[in-house]
């Protein structure tokens, strides 16, 4: 089975400095392998951002769909008590639903084991999306792929999610975060076409930047 999938869920979660080992170890042996036997998942990846104790884990899955089969829905309503008393002591938590619509470069196992992630969030008005997605991947991220650390992009329909009311996510894999100083993301960032859409009050994006961490763990049924 390919690992990577149509769908995402994209889910951060911030623990007490005095509970990282304990948030670590129960989340690498009992929240992501929980999920990796539902129906529909496919792999999951984790990541720290490097300059705090932010967590991320991208979880790819078939179809969003895999959020709400029977077993997904005892995992989520019937938690063990380690998990409820984990989740009620973290803070700064997100929980996103991407399905894919577009992506670039390289792809697969090279794609998915890039060290690096930058992630990026936007949200506009809903008549807006046709002629942003348009730069994005016929201005933007061509240029960017022209550095060899950009490895790929994945251009996400931010379907549901919380705290904010993202509709757009794109997914940047780099072999190094010496990528997003390149000159081809200078290049990138300064054609007239962004330009442009830079003056839209609504063009203000959120920006993240994670360090991969751990294997990546793969579904039951993928193994």
């Amino acid at each position: 089975m390919n690992l990577q999938g149509e769908t995402i869920l994209f889910s951060e979660m911030t623990p007490p400095g005095d509970q990282e080992v304990a948030f670590n170890e129960w989340y690498d042996h009992e929240h992501i392998p929980l999920r990796m036997a539902a129906p529909g998942f496919r792999s999951a990846q984790r990541y720290r951002d490097g300059q705090s104790l932010n967590y991320l884990a991208v979880y790819e899955m078939n179809a969003p769909d895999a959020l709400t089969t029977p077993e997904y829905g005892r995992i989520k309503n019937q938690p063990s008590d380690t998990t409820r008393a984990m989740l009620g002591s973290v803070s700064g938590f997100t929980r996103y639903i991407g399905r894919t619509i577009g992506a670039h470069g390289r792809s697969g196992a090279e794609l998915l084991s890039a060290p690096v992630l930058y992630a990026v969030f936007f949200q506009m008005p809903a008549e807006r999306t046709a002629e942003f997605d348009s730069w994005y991947a016929e201005d933007h991220v061509p240029l960017l792929l022209d550095d060899p650390r950009w490895i790929g992009t994945r251009r996400f329909d931010v379907l549901d999610g919380s705290p904010h009311g993202y509709n757009r996510l794109a997914l940047h894999y780099l072999a190094d975060r010496l990528a997003l100083d390149s000159d081809a993301r200078a290049k990138a960032r300064a054609t007239p076409w962004r330009a442009r859409l830079a003056q839209e009050p609504w063009f203000q994006g959120k920006y993240l930047v994670f360090d991969s961490i751990r294997s990546r763990q793969v579904a039951q049924a993928a193994a």
